[in-house]
């Protein structure tokens, strides 16, 4: 198999990685903590929406809430969140090589992000459906699913720090 060089541009910004790590990981850790606040606090929203006679002044503050929660926040805090987790994982390939990428306890992280970012999806998808006054979904159901984000994320963080089942 030929192995083709990177090219000077992708090596220098590989090196700015490695070189700016822990700048790179506190901005992706900060980043999380913006786009984790927001996937707890939508599902909140729509809890109460649901309580919200629909066309009525709550019904429509809901609606402008949960609007610019969604863009205000959320998308650009998981943007950045990915941003500037595909910087640690370049960073990571540099210093130790791509093999990490298939260790159990980054499979699981990138499992769980997958899982976290289809939800953010359902969430947007849901607030569309809030804003058409087409929700059909309980009271109950926003309760429970509230809690998804953040299981989500301790199976995240215990992955990542505790690094489990590596040998």
């Amino acid at each position: 198999m030929v192995q083709v060089p990177p090219s000077r541009g992708s090596r220098r910004v590989t090196d700015f990685l490695v070189a700016h790590f822990n700048l790179v990981r506190g901005l992706h850790i900060l980043s999380v903590i913006a786009f984790m606040a927001g996937m707890l606090y939508l599902p909140r929203l729509f809890v109460y929406h649901t309580q919200a006679e629909p066309g009525s002044q709550m019904d429509e503050t809901f609606k402008v809430m949960e609007r610019r929660l969604l863009r205000g926040i959320i998308n650009p805090a998981s943007i950045a969140t990915a941003l500037f987790g595909l910087g640690l994982i370049l960073a990571d390939a540099q210093i130790r090589g791509w093999s990490f990428l298939l260790e159990p306890w980054m499979a699981t992280k990138l499992v769980a992000l997958v899982g976290l970012y289809g939800f953010h999806g359902f969430l947007s998808a849901s607030r569309k459906k809030f804003e058409a006054g087409q929700n059909t979904r309980p009271e109950k159901f926003w309760r429970m699913v509230n809690e998804i984000p953040f299981v989500l994320a301790i199976v995240i963080v215990l992955a990542v720090t505790t690094k489990f089942l590596n040998h």
